[in-house]
């Protein structure tokens, strides 16, 4: 960091010093978002360069198929055309690097369901070709692959899903399990030749839910070389819309406590902009069937309701007493490591 205890805040005054570390260290940090899933837009790309994010997995599947998915992925591709000064398409970390070095963000186009592969091997290849990086193995209920944190009966990976995995493992595309069931994440955890990913949870330990991962499995993807990413989705945090981005803060450090520092980082899963329609469709099953769920009233934490705020983590982060190396880890350097072993 340079001159950090000469910054000052907007009103000229001399800034505290923990104004200013938290100032000048989120701007010199590589700061990676594990899960944005916002209603995208001209105004979102700026928000993100607002909150000063280098990169961030972006969805662009969720119930969709092959056909559905590709026409989002299109609409990705105009974006990068047309807002070119924001942000840029990401395929390895080195293009993450060069968009925090050009002021830009990195976009990991990032599923949530393997509903876009259909029952096609050839389609992982496919999609990696044109640019996704991450995938999540089944969103809330079965697929072709395994079965969802809401299936009632959690079967495992498939046969075909143990042959999509060593497929993603072989391309390098990054499996994610934030919405997978229990049994099935298990399995992929332990057939995956390399690292693999809750991209956006929280503890059970913390509130009991669904979407949430018990200690104990916590520390299973850990101790195989996996990696969490924490989540502040208000519905899942123990103070529910009471939050802060204190609160998201020490539940980082519960699932630290268990999973190490080098293994935790950010996957705030901001639905920024989204209206109610968009939350009725993500808790059907396929978008339109049985209902899954209720996430009551979604209100951001407070000092993180939009991700444009996104500085103020880093300085709750030095509220809360984390040290300089532990902070840039959790914001960013952690999630590089792990994509720059996954995307070799």
């Amino acid at each position: 960091m340079k001159n950090c205890r000469r910054a000052e805040n907007q009103t000229g005054n001399q800034a505290t010093m923990t104004d200013i570390d938290a100032i000048v260290l989120h701007r010199d940090a590589i700061v990676f978002d594990g899960l944005i899933v916002a209603n995208w837009s001209p105004d979102i790309l700026s928000d993100m360069r607002r909150g000063g994010l280098s990169g961030a997995n972006c969805t662009c599947c969720v119930w969709e198929n092959f056909a559905d998915t590709m026409q989002n992925i299109a609409q990705w591709n105009g974006f990068f055309r047309d807002h070119g000064n924001l942000v840029i398409k990401a395929r390895t970390v080195a293009d993450i690097r060069a968009a925090k070095s050009a002021d830009k963000t990195a976009i990991v186009l990032g599923f949530q369901n393997t509903s876009a592969f259909e029952d096609r091997i050839g389609n992982v290849q496919h999609f990696k070709d044109v640019g996704v990086g991450i995938v999540q193995l089944a969103y809330n209920t079965q697929n072709f692959v395994g079965a969802g944190c809401y299936e009632s009966n959690d079967s495992g990976l498939s046969d075909f899903g143990h042959d999509v995995l060593a497929e993603m493992n072989r391309v390098g595309m990054l499996c994610d399990l934030s919405h997978v069931g229990a049994k099935t994440s298990r399995d992929a955890i332990t057939a995956s030749a390399k690292p693999v990913a809750y991209t956006h949870c929280l503890p059970s330990g913390l509130k009991a839910h669904p979407r949430n991962k018990p200690d104990e499995d916590l520390k299973f993807i850990a101790d195989h070389g996996g990696f969490v990413g924490v989540t502040m989705f208000p519905p899942f945090l123990p103070r529910g819309p009471e939050s802060t981005v204190d609160d998201y803060v020490a539940a980082m450090d519960y699932v630290i406590n268990i999973a190490g520092e080098d293994a935790v980082g950010i996957g705030t899963d901001f639905t920024q902009d989204h209206e109610q329609s968009f939350f009725e469709w993500i808790t059907h099953d396929k978008g339109d069937g049985r209902k899954l769920t209720d996430f009551g009233e979604i209100t951001n934490p407070e000092g993180i309701r939009t991700i444009g705020e996104f500085p103020n983590l880093t300085a709750a982060m030095v509220r809360a007493g984390w040290n300089e190396a532990k902070i840039r880890k959790v914001l960013g350097e952690n999630w590089l490591g792990l994509l720059s072993e996954v995307w070799g």
